[in-house]
C-alpha cells in the first residue's frame, strides 16, 4: 500500500453540479421529488466500506511511464483525458473503455471512470501528477438515486478519491477542480504528444508482457471452447453467431471483453478480411476462420486467428492452401530477432506467398518478378500486412512515426502479430475453380527476446495435422 507521503486525496461532499451529466429522461421521469422522500432515501444506510486498497501491480510501471512523458515535456502542462461514455442509442450507452494512453499512464483498466483526466503539472524537478475524476455522490445528494447516468442506485457505487489515490499511487482530486487552457499539451489535440505516448508503448515492460501472455492463454481456452462447440454449430442457420457467442462467453468470464469484434467467417466469408456480421451458416465441408482475442481487465488484448475445418479434416485443396499460409508464417517468424527491420517480417512472408501462388498458376509473371515493387501481383490474394504491434490496442502504437514502426528496428520487448493469409474470392477468375471461396489466415502473437523471439500462442495448434488432431481429441472428449 502506498504511504501517505506518496499520495494525497482531496475530499469534498459531492452534490449535483453543472459538471454532472444531466439525466436524459427528465421528460418522462417518475422519480419522487418531495423533500420528505429525499430525507427518507438519504437516511438509514450502513456506513460505507472506506477501506483503502493496496497499490495495484500496474501502478509502479505506470509511474515509470509518466516519468518518461515528464522528461519529454519539461516545463509544459500535459493533459490526458480518459474519454467520455458514448451513447449507443437514446438511454443506452456503449460500455466505457478509457483511452489507451490514459490507461497506460495511470494503470487504471476496466474499472476506470468516464471523463477522468490525468494531468501532469510542471514543477521544479519534472511534473506532479493529479488524477481528476467524478467521486461517488454522497447519499444526501439527489444524484445518488435520481441520476441514471452516474447515480449509485443505477450503476453501482463509484470509488472515493482516497481509494483511487491508494490504488494507483497518484494524487487525486474531484473533477470540478480540473481546468484547462490553450497552452496545455492535450492528448487527441496535440500531434507531438499523441506520437510520443504511442511510441512509448512500442517496447513492453514486464507487466505488459505478463498481461499479454495471460490474454493469450485466456484466448487459447476460448478457441478450445469454439472447437468443442463446432459439431453442434455445423449446418445451423447463423452458426457464425454461435461461434462468436461461445468465444465472447470466455472473454467475459476471464477478462473484460473481447479486444475487438470477433471475426467468425465460414466458407467464402473468410475471404472478407473484416467480416464481423457473423450471420452466415457454418457448413460441414467448409473452413471457418476465427479471429478473436480476450481483453483482460488491464485492457491488454490478444489477437489470434485460426482457420478450422468445420468437419474436422481438411480437404486436399484446403490443406494445400492452409500449409502454404503456415509456411509463410513460419518463414516470417524465423527471422525475428533484435536488430532486424520490422518491414522485413512482411517481406519474408511474401516470398512464400508469391512462390505458392505462382506455382498454382495464379500469377501472370514469375514469383521473382511479382516480388518487384512495381509488380506485387501476389498481393491480390493477400492485400493486408503481415504484422502489427499489439498491446492495449489490438493495433497498438498506431500514431508512431513510420521510421519507428514500419521502418523501425525490432527491439527486445516488442510484441507484434505475424498473420499471413490467402483469400481466393469466389468470383475471382484468375484462381483455379477448386481454390475459389477458400480463405485462410494463421495469426500468432510474438514476443521479441534478447536473442530471438517466442511465439506466445504456439500452444494453439497451428499445423494442419495438429489442428485435425486437436479437433478429434476435443470431439472424443465431448463424446465421453
Amino acid at each position: 500500500m502506498a504511504s501517505s507521503s506518496d499520495v494525497t486525496a482531496v475530499s469534498d461532499t459531492q452534490t449535483t453540479t453543472p459538471e454532472t451529466p444531466a439525466p436524459s429522461n427528465s421528460n418522462r421521469s417518475t422519480t419522487p421529488q418531495s423533500s420528505r422522500f429525499q430525507d427518507y432515501v438519504s437516511s438509514g444506510w450502513a456506513d460505507r466500506d472506506d477501506a483503502l486498497p493496496e497499490l495495484r501491480e500496474a501502478a509502479r510501471f505506470a509511474a515509470e511511464r509518466r516519468r518518461a512523458v515528464s522528461a519529454a515535456f519539461l516545463g509544459e502542462r500535459v493533459v490526458l483525458p480518459a474519454g467520455a461514455q458514448l451513447t449507443r442509442s437514446n438511454d443506452t450507452d456503449f460500455p466505457f473503455r478509457a483511452q489507451s494512453a490514459f490507461a497506460h499512464l495511470t494503470g487504471w483498466g476496466s474499472d476506470s471512470e468516464p471523463d477522468s483526466v490525468l494531468v501532469l503539472d510542471p514543477v521544479d524537478d519534472g511534473h506532479a501528477a493529479t488524477l481528476y475524476f467524478r467521486e461517488r455522490a454522497g447519499r444526501e445528494s439527489d444524484e445518488f438515486y435520481a441520476n441514471p447516468a452516474i447515480g449509485e442506485f443505477w450503476i453501482g457505487p463509484r470509488p472515493s478519491l482516497a481509494q483511487v489515490a491508494a490504488d494507483l499511487g497518484i494524487t487525486t482530486d474531484h473533477l470540478v477542480a480540473f481546468s484547462t487552457s490553450e497552452a496545455d499539451r492535450t492528448l487527441g489535440a496535440d500531434e507531438e504528444l499523441d506520437r510520443f505516448v504511442s511510441e512509448l508503448r512500442l517496447v513492453k515492460d514486464d507487466f505488459e508482457i505478463a498481461e499479454l501472455t495471460a490474454a493469450v492463454e485466456a484466448t487459447r481456452r476460448g478457441f478450445d471452447d469454439v472447437v468443442a462447440e463446432l459439431p453442434r454449430v455445423a449446418d445451423r442457420p447463423r452458426g457464425e453467431r454461435i461461434v462468436e457467442g461461445v468465444f465472447s462467453t470466455r472473454a467475459r468470464v476471464e477478462g473484460n471483453a473481447v479486444g475487438y469484434d470477433t471475426i467468425a467467417a465460414s466458407g467464402a466469408h473468410a475471404c472478407i478480411l473484416h467480416w464481423t456480421r457473423n450471420d452466415g451458416a457454418v457448413a460441414t465441408g467448409d473452413l471457418i476462420l476465427v479471429d478473436a482475442g480476450v481483453e483482460l481487465d488491464s485492457l491488454y488484448t490478444a489477437d489470434i486467428t485460426r482457420t478450422l475445418p468445420v468437419g474436422g479434416t481438411f480437404s486436399p485443396v484446403q490443406r494445400k492452401v492452409y500449409e502454404a499460409v503456415r509456411e509463410a508464417a513460419d518463414a516470417a517468424f524465423a527471422i525475428v530477432r533484435p536488430g532486424i527491420v520490422f518491414r522485413d517480417v512482411h517481406a519474408e512472408a511474401m516470398k512464400v506467398i508469391a512462390r505458392h501462388t505462382a506455382e498454382w498458376g495464379m500469377l501472370p509473371v514469375s514469383a521473382e518478378e511479382s516480388l518487384e515493387p512495381d509488380a506485387q501481383f501476389h498481393r491480390r490474394y493477400m492485400v493486408h500486412g503481415t504484422s502489427h504491434h499489439l498491446g492495449l490496442d489490438v493495433h497498438d502504437c498506431a500514431q508512431a512515426r513510420r521510421d519507428m514502426y514500419h521502418d523501425g528496428v525490432v527491439t527486445e520487448g516488442m510484441v507484434f502479430t505475424i498473420e499471413p493469409g490467402l483469400y481466393f474470392q469466389p468470383d475471382d477468375l484468375t484462381v483455379p475453380e477448386e481454390f475459389r471461396g477458400i480463405g485462410v489466415r494463421i495469426e500468432d502473437d510474438i514476443l521479441v527476446t534478447a536473442d530471438g523471439a517466442v511465439n506466445l500462442s504456439a500452444d494453439i495448434p497451428r499445423t494442419a495435422d495438429d489442428v485435425e488432431a486437436w479437433m478429434a481429441r476435443v470431439a472424443a472428449t465431448a463424446r465421453d
